[in-house]
C-alpha cells in the first residue's frame, strides 16, 4: 500500500505543474476586429485601428490573458499580395500596440486561398491547438472574437469557453442575415463590447 501511494505522489507531482501552469488566451480575428476592415488590405498605410482596441486588449492583458491573433489571409493564395506585405502590416500593428503595453504571444496566418489545401484556415482550429501546444493554453478557459461565422467556428471547433462575435467588421450583417448560427455565441458591438463581457464573466483558474 505504501509503496502504490508513494508511486501515486510521484505521479502526481509530475502532472500537478502541467495542469498549474496552463494560461488562459484569447484569440483575436484581425481584420473587422482589430482594424476597419479593408477589402484585402495589404498596406501599412490603410491599417487603421477601431476605437478603443489597445485599451481592450490592455484590459484582457492584465487579467492574465495571453494574445494572439489567427487570421486568414486568402489575398496571399489569390495572388493579391504577398506574405511578406502581411507581415509588414502585422508588425507595424505590434508596434503601435507595444506603446500601450500590449503584446500577442503569437500572429498565426493562414495565406491559403479558399479551396486550395491548408491546415490552419479557418474555421479550422489548428491554430488554436498550435498555442495549446507551444504556449500552454488552456482553450477550455479561453475564448475566441470574430466577425465571421468562421472565427466562431474556429473557436467551438478548438472547444473554447466561448465565441464572441462584434457588430464590427462583417459582423452586424452577418447577425442580420445569419441568426441562427450564432445561437451559441455571444454578440457584441465591439472589442471593448467583448472585453467587458470576459472579465465581467471571469472565473478565477483552476
Amino acid at each position: 500500500m505504501r509503496k502504490r501511494r508513494k508511486e501515486f505522489n510521484s505521479i502526481l507531482a509530475i502532472i500537478k505543474p502541467l495542469f498549474a501552469e496552463m494560461n488562459r488566451a484569447v484569440f483575436l480575428d484581425r481584420d473587422g476586429v482589430l482594424i476597419e476592415e479593408r477589402n484585402y488590405l495589404h498596406r501599412v498605410e490603410d491599417a487603421a485601428f477601431l476605437p478603443g482596441v489597445a485599451a481592450a486588449l490592455k484590459r484582457l492583458s492584465d487579467a492574465g490573458f495571453k494574445l494572439f491573433i489567427v487570421s486568414n489571409q486568402s489575398g496571399v493564395g489569390r495572388g493579391y499580395f504577398t506574405l511578406a506585405d502581411v507581415e509588414r502590416v502585422n508588425e507595424h500593428l505590434c508596434r503601435e500596440l507595444a506603446r500601450a503595453g500590449v503584446r500577442f504571444e503569437k500572429i498565426y496566418i493562414a495565406p491559403e486561398a479558399p479551396g486550395q489545401p491548408s491546415l490552419g484556415r479557418k474555421p479550422s482550429p489548428q491554430f488554436l491547438f498550435d498555442a495549446r501546444d507551444e504556449f500552454g493554453v488552456d482553450l477550455a478557459q479561453s475564448f475566441m472574437i470574430g466577425d465571421k461565422l468562421i472565427d466562431l467556428e474556429c473557436g467551438w471547433n478548438g472547444g473554447v469557453k466561448k465565441s464572441i462575435l462584434v457588430r464590427t467588421g462583417y459582423g452586424a450583417k452577418l447577425e442580420r442575415k445569419s441568426p441562427e448560427p450564432l445561437k451559441l455565441a455571444v454578440m457584441v458591438d465591439d472589442l471593448n463590447g467583448a472585453a467587458d463581457w470576459i472579465l465581467k464573466n471571469l472565473q478565477p483558474p483552476t
